[in-house]
Order: C-alpha cells, then structure tokens, then sequence
C-alpha cells in the first residue's frame, strides 16, 4: 500500500502530465470542474480543480464553498501511483473497477479525450 504522500506526489505529477497536453485540446475538451480523488485503502480524499490553466493543485481539505465535487474519482494508493507512472492503463483500471468515476456524462466524455 502507498503512503498519503506517495499518493501526494502521484497527483502532482498527474498535474505535471496534464500540463503536457496541447493548449488546442484543452481549449476544445476542458471545462473548469472541482474534482475529489478519494483514495479507498487510506481512507483519505484530496480536492482539486481542472480548468484550461492545469490540473489541481490537489489538497486533503474540502473546498471552502461545502459543494460537492463535479467530478469524484476514487481508486487505491497503489493504483493511483501505478496510473501516473504509466503501469496502469485507465481504459483497463475503470473496465476492471480499479477506479471509479462519478460524473456527468459529457464530463466523462471530455475526460476521456484527455487521458
């Protein structure tokens, strides 16, 4: 099992990875969401946001503002960390219930453009 702050460093790098993709597919497919990555074995949820100037930063206390994420993510530590280093495909890890993800339709269809 992973560390809180493995787990912090994986969503770090995730923003990092994000911030690889192309300013014309963030333009077309990004729309500015709060996010919640609830991570099971731990017992521990970190809140971000995604928007057209990156991904997060992600932090282990609730939004001020009390609503609910738009989008709620919720996986292991060890296959959080294995999703940002690349072991785990995501297509994989959703079809074999490694992760969950509770979201709008059309937010799940942007969000597929962009992993």
């Amino acid at each position: 099992m992973a560390t809180v702050d493995e787990c912090r460093v994986a969503l770090r790098r995730l923003g990092e990875q994000f911030d690889e993709v192309d300013q014309a597919s963030r333009a077309k497919h990004v729309v500015e969401r709060s996010i919640s990555c609830h991570i099971s074995d731990l017992s521990v949820t970190f809140y971000g946001r995604i928007h057209h100037g990156g991904l997060g930063p992600f932090e282990e206390r609730p939004p001020t503002d009390g609503r609910p994420a738009d989008v709620k993510l919720t996986i292991g530590s060890d296959d959080l960390v294995s999703l940002v280093n690349g072991e785990l495909d995501m297509g994989r890890a959703l079809f074999g219930g490694k992760v969950k993800i509770d979201a709008s339709f059309g937010d799940l269809l942007r969000l597929r453009k962009l992993l």
